[in-house]
């Protein structure tokens, strides 16, 4: 079989994957306002069950972590539901799903927050350009800096957002902690320009990332808690002063909660862009091989690998899986193509975000019918 290293099972904490294939999070906007998932959600999910680990779209922890139109969460019994029918179509079809947790913070809207309030995040910093907002695109609103006192409230938002992902029914959780989110605006010292036991040194910047992983971890057990960085990632104007430091220090954090992975989004990737050569050149080593010599967990590397790349990334030793993000849009039956050598089908980025079944359940299988 070619690339058969990706075709090897790998446990990943307690998540048993068939292979080293893992579905990226992506984002659909096809939710109800309600945060609640479309009817044709359990069908998506399962069409690409034979990935060895889905990890979901974001999914919002709390209305206050709401950051795009149409994203789902998992606050509500109604959102649990949606979520439960998911769990149970992948598992039907022998597959393994964990929710990704998203928390947006300063990126997103007023538009988008209960009552039209200021969005938050760790300093009153806000972000150059545009975002989604209700009706559109709309220029970033400066956040409102959250008090001290409200920080444990988010950390409990994500304990019972984890709660409740387990009883719907999937396995286990990703904590999204990259892309220039909430988590990692507290981590980066650009956003973060806090004075109490959140800002400041590395360790008290990192020290929201750690309760929660702590809480989290408590709620359902650190081997099935995965979380997500992208310590290479200029993504919504993150920057750092020292970022080998800072997430060096975040993979030490991780050892000691003994996640049961991470995934680390690799250079040259900004948010869900490939970039043409080095956009920051002190963040340009800060991928899977150097995450794997200051790491002992087992690694999920994501950003614009293919079949060949990511064979060689496992043989490596760098990572022990490989995230695949747009291929599986248009590829529901990823691993069974690279198997037989069938060629990859094109998706079409009109209907990535929004609208209907069209883009969404519609590509088929290389068979030439759509699985699931």
């Amino acid at each position: 079989m070619a690339f058969s290293s990706l075709f090897e099972p790998v446990d990943l904490g307690s998540l048993k994957l068939r292979n080293r294939f893992v579905m990226a999070p992506m984002t659909r906007s096809r939710a109800s306002r309600d945060g609640i998932l479309p009817e044709s959600a359990p069908t998506y999910y399962a069409q690409r069950a034979t990935a060895g680990l889905i990890v979901s779209e974001g999914v919002c922890v709390s209305p206050v972590a709401v950051g795009n139109p149409k994203v789902p969460g998992i606050w509500t019994n109604d959102q649990m539901a949606s979520w439960a029918k998911v769990a149970s179509a992948v598992h039907g079809a022998g597959g393994t799903i964990v929710a990704q947790l998203w928390h947006t913070g300063r990126a997103s809207h007023p538009s988008l927050q209960p009552g039209g309030q200021a969005q938050v995040g760790p300093s009153a910093i806000g972000i150059d350009g545009s975002t989604y907002a209700r009706d559109g695109r709309a220029p970033h609103v400066t956040p409102r800096a959250l008090e001290t006192l409200e920080i444990p409230v988010i950390v409990a938002q994500y304990q019972r957002a984890a709660h409740n992902a387990i009883a719907a029914g999937l396995d286990g959780v990703e904590i999204h902690a990259a892309n220039g989110y909430l988590i990692d605006q507290f981590l980066q010292d650009n956003a973060n320009t806090r004075t109490d036991a959140y800002g400041g040194t590395i360790e008290n910047r990192a020290r929201f990332l750690a309760e929660v992983i702590a809480e989290v971890s408590a709620e359902i057990g650190a081997d099935r808690v995965g979380v997500r960085i992208s310590p290479a990632s200029t993504f919504q104007g993150m920057a750092d002063s020292d970022p080998a430091a800072l997430f060096g220090h975040v993979l030490a954090v991780l050892d000691e909660a003994a996640v049961a992975y991470l995934h680390i989004v690799e250079p040259g990737i900004d948010g869900s862009e490939s970039l043409a050569g080095a956009h920051d050149v002190a963040r340009n080593g800060l991928g899977s091989a150097w995450a794997r010599e200051r790491y002992t967990g087992k690694i999920v590397a994501a950003g614009g690998y293919q079949a060949a790349s990511a064979e060689a990334a496992v043989l490596s030793g760098h990572v022990d899986a490989v995230a695949f993000g747009r291929p599986y849009i248009a590829n529901p039956d990823l691993p069974e193509r690279v198997a037989g050598g069938t060629p990859l089908t094109e998706s079409d980025r009109a209907t990535y975000y929004g609208g209907g079944d069209a883009g969404y359940i519609d590509y088929p299988a290389s068979q030439g019918t759509v699985s699931g």
